[in-house]
């Protein structure tokens, strides 16, 4: 046994040194002279808010950028040390991020991968240049105050996965090509100044956010694999029919826009939670999917508020959380499963007020859980005193709708 540790030991000393070599090697490798170059004039367009001490570490003196600057991330490629990834800010609760501008110079690091500004008040354009770099996986520019359009020449990174852009002052329209990057997974562009209609989505999306923006126009084909859609706060039109089709979605932002028809009925499901549909011109009624409805869970949200969605409820959405459908033109009697999913603590908040309902089995039960809010004023019914304790303020204070009201749209109940 010792002899054969005499025999290896030569072998294990040559696979130490050429360790050593190699990691003397890296510790003597130095950045790039033309991303050095590109850190410099990336300092001079850019400065520390007061209380932000981001830039503290970027002495260019020091022999070792790569290790002693914040937000740097090298690599070895061929003979030197290259950024790859590029973080300006802290991001840090409390900082104030950074002020000044983007550079073109920026399109000078030629491998880097990620890109983040962290919030703060950066202002200008986003850099046409950022278009050559080939190898950007993710760029995310939110909460500054970036102004001008998203650069079409964006389109030209196929590597792009995440693309976040949201939280500031941009203009102008999604470049069609921009939805047609083959690896593009996320595409983020909230509240912002954009408008036009939205571009048809090609590639196989997963996360689409372009609420509180100024898009008008009908939804655009999308893809299958979307499982998270917001454009909530447009002014966005057309029917919901496109959706019916994406079975993956799991998130679902529509509201406040003037979406109109109906809504399909594959939507009710437990696994799309929240769906927010309120404040728009829908229509038809809130319809059963199948001979079994969906199992809604704990922190269920459904909102179908301020439509114009008419006709007997269905059970469908019995088991929701919190249930809102209230300000639509519903009638008929209140379905027992959503009574007993209220008793039962299922369900914690149900608004059905300014409808036409014409009952709900209140009336023996006794006092609703802690947990529970439920309002029923300003129906086509006198509620008991448990249907209205819970209402906002924003329900009004009549009780019910006058007769008049009523009289054409509910026939008279059989008891």
């Amino acid at each position: 046994m010792d002899m054969g540790n005499l025999i290896l030991s030569p072998f294990f000393l040559l696979i130490f040194l050429l360790l050593a070599s190699l990691s003397q090697q890296q510790q003597h490798l130095k950045i790039s002279a033309v991303d050095l170059n590109a850190l410099k004039i990336i300092k001079a367009s850019l400065t520390d808010i007061p209380g932000s001490t981001f830039f503290s570490t970027w002495d260019f003196t020091s022999p070792d950028p790569c290790s002693s600057f914040s937000g740097l991330t090298c690599s070895r490629i061929s003979s030197s040390l290259r950024v790859t990834v590029l973080s300006l800010g802290t991001g840090l609760s409390g900082s104030h991020g950074l002020a000044g501008s983007l550079t073109p110079s920026l399109s000078q690091l030629t491998e880097l991968t990620q890109l983040i500004l962290f919030p703060g008040l950066v202002t200008g354009p986003i850099p046409s240049q950022l278009g050559r770099l080939t190898t950007l996986r993710v760029i995310s520019l939110t909460n500054n105050r970036l102004t001008g359009p998203v650069p079409t020449s964006l389109s030209a990174l196929t590597n792009l996965h995440t693309l976040d852009l949201s939280y500031n002052q941009l203009t102008g329209s999604i470049p069609p090509s921009l939805t047609e990057l083959p690896a593009l997974k996320v595409l983020i562009l909230a509240s912002n100044f954009l408008s036009g209609e939205l571009p048809p989505v090609s590639t196989q999306l997963l996360h689409l956010d372009l609420k509180r923006n100024r898009f008008n126009g009908p939804l655009p084909l999308l893809p299958l694999s979307l499982r998270y859609l917001s454009v909530s706060q447009n002014s966005m039109r057309g029917p919901l029919n496109g959706l019916a089709s994406l079975s993956k979605l799991v998130y679902l932002d529509l509201s406040m826009n003037q979406f109109s028809g109906p809504i399909p009925a594959s939507l009710f499901k437990s696994t799309l939670s929240p769906l927010l549909l309120q404040r728009n011109n829908l229509s038809g009624g809130v319809l059963p999917v199948g001979p079994t409805r969906p199992s809604y869970g704990e922190g269920s949200v459904v909102d179908l508020s301020h439509n114009m969605l008419s006709g007997e409820l269905s059970p469908v959405l019995a088991g929701v959380e919190n249930l809102f459908l209230n300000n639509n033109r519903l009638t008929g009697r209140v379905p027992d499963e959503y009574v007993e999913s209220v008793y039962s603590g299922n369900t914690k908040t149900l608004y059905l007020q300014h409808n036409y309902i014409s009952g709900m089995s209140l009336e023996a039960k006794a006092a609703l859980p802690d947990t529970a809010s439920l309002c029923m004023s300003y129906n086509c019914m006198v509620p008991p005193s448990v249907g209205l304790t819970a209402c906002p303020a924003s329900a009004g204070s009549q009780i019910s709708r006058p007769a008049w009201q009523c009289s054409a749209v509910n026939k008279p109940s059989k008891g």
